[in-house]
């Protein structure tokens, strides 16, 4: 018996990878079967280490800038056919900054720009990028700038780190940007749809959750416009009511005028990566799950465009939560064959969160062996 394992991270909790770990636990105290685990990521925190796990490759330390201008460790991962996957939220997160020092008019995605430059040293062209998780509103200012974009004041100064800068823009100056931006591809991981500015962009959206005051988004919300008219002027293409430029406070308005990015649903390029499609035609079963599970999961999640993949191949799909919310019996519709919940009896958010791993393991065995009954009539 063949099954593939899907699962995305318990956020929180468990990683993609430990959450593959615990159902691989749980399936083998019941049957020998062959098992094929890819970690899933949406874009965010666990992105690299997902992606290197399941086609393998190395991930690689360094030192760069963070959030508030301070160095930071790092990392990025390289795949084994020279793909580069970067974490935006490893250099530029939100929690890499305590919850009293969180200021988007100050941070920065400097480190960012770093990280790219690294891997382009390392003789990589094509990058998988991955912004969720951001301590930034700056529209990717900061990273264009340590790939050697300037952005210049009236004194023709370059300006500092921060979202608080940008009404400062008198010029961008795009003639030395790093060369070898022009030879590579990049694609990036995101599941938002904002637009960079207005009530539904990056600031008023996501500004509060990164320490802004309702003073702060008007600043910050104005300083973006005037960053679009500013490359608008230099590009002469205006980004910025594209589906997810405001994503990572506008990262994607900067990565698609400056890198001429390509903005992808995560679940779609962890399918492409990972050829999901080719190991789910092979398998009997396909198993996958995230940390909790209602009706908004069928509107791109991961465990939706799974379930969406095996049905076409007509493979069965269970999806363990850590908990089913409202509506979670209309996936149904899109294919899942079952759904379950972790938790075997009533407890605490919290310590079904601190329990996760042997919860996991434990229904797994519990639904293996119900399938494996089933099979053997």
């Amino acid at each position: 018996m063949k099954i593939l394992l899907a699962p995305d991270s318990f956020k929180g909790s468990l990683s993609s990878k430990e959450v593959c770990h615990a159902m691989e636990n749980g399936i083998k105290r019941v049957i020998d079967a062959e098992i094929i685990s890819i970690p899933i990521a949406d874009g965010g925190e666990g992105t690299v280490e997902a992606l290197v796990y399941a086609v393998g490759g190395e991930i690689i330390r360094s030192d760069v800038t963070g959030p508030l201008g301070e160095k930071v460790e790092a990392f990025y991962g390289i795949l084994k056919d020279g793909t580069a996957v970067i974490e935006m939220a490893a250099c530029a997160g939100l929690y890499l900054i305590p919850e009293e020092k969180r200021n988007p008019l100050k941070t920065t995605t400097y480190g960012v720009g770093e990280l790219i430059k690294l891997a382009l040293d390392k003789g990589c062209r094509k990058f998988i990028i991955g912004i969720g998780g951001s301590a930034t509103n700056d529209g990717g200012v900061g990273m264009a700038q340590a790939l050697g974009v300037k952005f210049l004041d009236k004194y023709g100064n370059e300006i500092g780190f921060g979202g608080g800068q940008l009404h400062k823009i008198e010029k961008i100056d795009i003639s030395s940007i790093d060369k070898r931006i022009y030879e590579s591809e990049f694609i990036v991981a995101s599941d938002v749809d904002n637009p960079l500015c207005g009530e539904k962009g990056a600031s008023y959206v996501y500004g509060p959750q990164k320490g802004a005051t309702p003073e702060m988004i008007k600043i910050l919300d104005e300083n973006l416009k005037h960053l679009a008219y500013e490359t608008k002027k230099v590009i002469g293409k205006d980004y910025s009511e594209v589906p997810g430029a405001g994503a990572a406070g506008g990262l994607g308005f900067g990565l698609m005028a400056f890198l001429n990015a390509k903005l992808k649903r995560g679940i779609e390029i962890i399918i492409e990566t990972a050829r999901l499609e080719e190991k789910i035609k092979e398998v009997d079963l396909v198993i996958t799950g995230e940390g909790n599970t209602d009706f908004q999961t069928a509107f791109g999640k991961a465990p939706a465009g799974i379930a969406k993949l095996a049905k076409k191949y007509n493979k069965p799909v269970i999806i363990l939560s850590g908990g089913l919310g409202k509506d979670y019996k209309s996936l149904y519709d899109i294919g899942v064959t079952a759904l379950f919940s972790i938790t075997n009896r009533p407890m605490s958010l919290e310590e079904a969160m601190k329990n996760a791993y042997q919860l996991i393991s434990d229904r797994m065995e519990d639904i293996i062996r119900v399938f494996a009954i089933s099979i053997m009539r």
